[in-house]
């Protein structure tokens, strides 16, 4: 079960605490010494024994996403944001792509939850509980509601804890309209603190590092439409612009995303039909 607020209340102190003198210390705590852990403890003993072990930024912030799905029980999708010194963000993990859509679209219209937290003098946290009749922020509230999302919350990453090159926020996003509550909130605010004390505990606090990772896939999604669109040039005679303008309104039509089609074109031997 997931834990419950009572949980969060008893547990807290003491396990963020043991975590703090763990991570200090450089040194992984004993499984077996003092009282028994908690519900909540018991579900993140596993995560502090990794993230102790994990020696880059990324690693850290991948397992910390992934384990936001798991006991964040409203969670349906979680990324995070970074925010380097010269005030650009961007999503370096993520558990699902429309959350990366989610992300990029509060980086467009510059409104938004995770802008807020991953400033360093903003909150430490800000929610949404129903993006449809948000009045927080007007423009990307019905706009996430569109694609399906009912609820939002970003808590702070490295308030204060660990490279002040870095700010950044967790994102919890919830396709059902208040469907974050206050056990939501504890649980997303330990991840938090476990993810920038670890963050502070490696040596790769870079932004450079995750950036270099999200070229990576970006070079990786530039290749593989590349190859798509040579393959409907030589099979239809078009133009490499024609190829890449029916790339685009079949994904729209499809209701895919456009890497993703452009993967199955490329790895297709015969013609695919699209509309």
């Amino acid at each position: 079960m997931p834990p419950s607020a009572e949980d969060w209340n008893v547990d807290r102190s003491r396990f963020t605490t043991d975590a703090e003198k763990a991570i200090a210390s450089g040194q992984t705590p004993t499984r077996d010494h003092g009282a028994p852990l908690g519900p909540l403890a018991q579900q993140f003993a596993t995560l502090t024994y990794s993230l102790l072990d994990a020696t880059t930024a990324g690693e850290v912030l991948q397992q910390i996403v992934q384990a936001a799905v798991r006991v964040v029980p409203g969670a349906d999708m979680v990324s995070v944001t970074l925010r380097s010194r010269d005030g650009k963000f961007h999503t370096p993990v993520e558990t699902d792509r429309i959350a990366i859509e989610l992300d990029q679209l509060q980086y467009e219209l510059r409104e938004g939850p995770c802008l807020d937290v991953a400033d360093p003098e903003g909150p430490a946290v800000a929610e949404a509980p129903d993006l449809a009749a948000t009045s927080s922020w007007p423009r990307f509230g019905p706009a996430a509601a569109a694609r399906g999302m009912g609820a939002v919350l970003s808590t702070a990453l490295l308030p204060g804890i660990a490279s002040p090159r870095l700010s950044g926020a967790l994102n919890v996003y919830s396709r059902r309209s208040h469907g974050l509550g206050e056990t939501d909130h504890a649980v997303a605010l330990l991840l938090a603190t476990h993810a920038s004390l670890a963050l502070a505990h490696t040596e790769a606090v870079d932004i450079a590092t995750l950036q270099a990772e999200q070229l990576r896939r970006a070079i990786d999604s530039r290749d593989v439409i590349g190859q798509a669109k040579g393959i409907l040039m030589a099979r239809r005679g078009l133009t490499a612009d024609d190829a890449f303008d029916l790339l685009r309104r079949s994904s729209q039509h499809l209701n895919v995303k456009l890497v993703e089609l452009a993967e199955t074109v490329a790895g297709r031997h015969g013609e695919l039909d699209l509309p």
